[in-house]
């Protein structure tokens, strides 16, 4: 059975819609991935757009959505991407593991736009590199705190 897991961030524009197309490209049959905001965007965020293009992942379709809507769903997994998002989580009515896994919010970053593009190609390339550790583990037979203690590593590996 598929492992459900939910990536937060404030807005849900950039750095958890990539999460969740990574980790539903990559770990298909496995997990199945969702993402929200704690103050969601108007739209998908046109470099992220751009820089899944580049690796075959069509996000320009996807909207920002809120964390209300899950209240009730059951995820395995709640990762938050910002400290802000891990701050404003709510807990979820279910037994989830919760992990941080804090990446700079691409949206402050200053530069021209091929600086800009570059920029989220290495946030894009640091979620791939997270997500491909986190879909070898063998989730389904470690217990809980090993499992999250492994999970809480992967950000320094």
């Amino acid at each position: 059975m598929q492992k459900k897991v939910l990536f937060l961030c404030t807005q849900n524009s950039a750095r958890s819609q990539m999460a969740e197309a990574i980790l539903n490209d990559k770990g298909k049959g496995k997990f199945i991935g969702f993402s929200a905001g704690s103050q969601p965007a108007d739209d998908i965020n046109v470099y992220a757009k751009i820089v899944m293009k580049e690796m075959g992942i069509d996000i320009s379709n996807y909207k920002p959505k809120s964390i209300k809507q899950f209240l009730n769903e059951k995820f395995d997994f709640v990762i938050t991407l910002c400290d802000k998002a891990k701050n404003e989580c709510p807990t979820l009515p279910n037994d989830a593991i919760y992990v941080h896994w804090g990446i700079t919010d691409p949206r402050d970053f200053k530069g021209n736009e091929e600086e800009t593009v570059n920029h989220f190609k290495k946030i894009r390339n640091e979620l791939t590199r997270r997500i491909n550790l986190f879909i070898d583990l063998p989730v389904d037979k470690l217990d809980k705190v090993i499992l999250r203690k492994r999970l809480d590593e992967i950000i320094s590996k």
